[in-house]
């Protein structure tokens, strides 16, 4: 149910000053985009009558059939508290709509409303609560990014090792201005690198705020000399930023996952939920880890899963089960994500994986104990234990060899999708890396 009306949205603008207004949408690589308009096009907006040129968009329409409408959901109108405080700058986020007035195919927030729906069809509403890293590093003379940091903390470090601790508690207090419930921040492993934990929410909800904190992150970031990025692994032989989704099923108010008279806690739903996701992970990874850069932070020894397992309370495997989730906290920790993926079409996926399991009833193997990079080839073959993809190109193969990808995402988005990774990895492949110059030029 919708808490703001039409009316609520001028008598704000009014009210609080706003002299612009951007009307915000995501491309199908996850991209934020947007078109601002003045209060003078308010209303237009809010009839769903704004009408841009999707042929601008990677991934949209042809030339053709440009036209298309921006239909803002208006319970998502915020206020940039980093903008001025006269003439305030507020957003929507909106739909994409065809001239026919269908939703538009290609929009990933359309893909997840689908996906949402599936679900609502049988009672059940999914939860999601993201833990996003990123990187803070130095910006050049001309306000270039860099890889460059001087600092050298780690887990928990405080200042002075944290030299980003000022930008990441302006992150936190600019987030909670815009109504998120921040429930941690810290320095993370890597130097440079963080992580802001906010609090669940309903699945389109959380898409929305992870494309919200992430310019966030940035803008904030800036203002203090900073460039923050979310690329998976920006420097090598250190962890890379991962995207941790902690999964929930709830039906009726109650949390679904949680049996308390089972032995490990876990329902059979959410068991067979993990089922799914194992099933379908190979090919759901060209999504959550759409970067030919993700699969360099997808190797033994960076605190990133590589093995197709799961685990209560273990953090080596692709599925965790935290301890500390219990009742209505219960949920299902998916590892292999990362901040690259576009947050609308990762969810789908994780979704619909999940139900798939769940209407098949799909046993996961048996849950693993200990350290996995601590087990041999031929335990890890007894076990079952299978390999995440290890290059983008593996990944799109995968993706190819499942339907369930191109079911999800529909085929036009399955198309333009895979065929820009596929000219990604090509252009890679033809380039030539200083590792290479490096370990060849005078050898050879």
């Amino acid at each position: 149910m919708s808490t703001y009306t039409k009316q609520d949205i001028f008598d704000l603008v009014e009210e609080e000053d706003v002299a612009f207004i951007r009307l915000q949408f995501t491309d199908i690589f996850g991209t934020l985009k947007n078109v601002a308009i003045t209060p003078s096009q308010l209303r237009r907006a809010l009839d769903g009558k704004f009408m841009f040129d999707g042929s601008a968009i990677e991934g949209f329409v042809r030339i053709e059939e440009s036209d298309m409408y921006l239909v803002p959901d208006l319970d998502t109108f915020t206020i940039f508290p980093w903008r001025p405080q006269q003439g305030k700058v507020a957003r929507m986020i909106c739909d994409v709509f065809r001239t026919d007035n269908t939703p538009f195919k290609g929009d990933p927030r359309h893909v997840l409303k689908l996906a949402i729906q599936e679900a609502a069809e049988e009672g059940l509403t999914f939860k999601v609560g993201p833990e996003c890293e990123f990187f803070l590093f130095q910006m050049d003379e001309n306000g270039h990014p860099t890889t460059t940091t001087d600092e050298q903390a780690g887990f928990f470090d405080t200042s002075p090792l944290d030299f980003g601790e000022n930008a990441r508690r302006d992150i936190v207090l600019t987030l909670e201005d815009m109504g998120f419930e921040v429930e941690s921040s810290r320095h993370e492993g890597a130097p440079a690198q963080h992580e802001i934990d906010f609090r669940y929410d309903e699945a389109l909800k959380t898409a929305d705020n992870i494309q919200t904190f992430k310019l966030t992150v940035r803008t904030i970031a800036r203002q203090h000399g900073l460039h923050a990025t979310f690329m998976p692994k920006p420097k090598p032989f250190c962890d890379g930023s991962g995207m941790h989704l902690n999964l929930s099923l709830h039906k009726d108010g109650r949390n679904i996952f949680d049996a308390p008279e089972s032995p490990d806690g876990l329902s059979d739903e959410a068991r067979w939920f993990i089922g799914g996701l194992m099933t379908h992970i190979r090919s759901m990874s060209a999504v959550l880890n759409p970067l030919v850069n993700s699969y360099k932070r997808l190797v033994s020894g960076y605190e990133a899963p590589v093995y197709i397992s799961w685990s209560a309370g273990n953090r080596s495997p692709l599925i965790r089960v935290p301890f500390a989730s219990d009742g209505e906290n219960r949920r299902l920790e998916l590892r292999s994500p990362d901040s690259a993926a576009n947050p609308y079409l990762a969810l789908a996926l994780c979704l619909r994986a999940g139900l798939d399991g769940i209407r098949r009833q799909i046993e996961p193997p048996a849950p693993v104990g200990g350290n996995i990079y601590q087990l041999t080839p031929s335990r890890m073959r007894e076990l079952g234990i299978g390999l995440l993809p290890g290059t983008l190109k593996e990944a799109l193969d995968a993706m190819d060899a499942d339907p369930f990808v191109r079911e999800t995402l529909g085929d036009h988005l399955y198309d333009k999708y895979r065929e820009a990774k596929q000219r990604e990895w090509a252009d890679f492949c033809a380039e030539i890396t200083s590792w290479e110059i490096k370990e060849y030029l005078n050898k050879y």
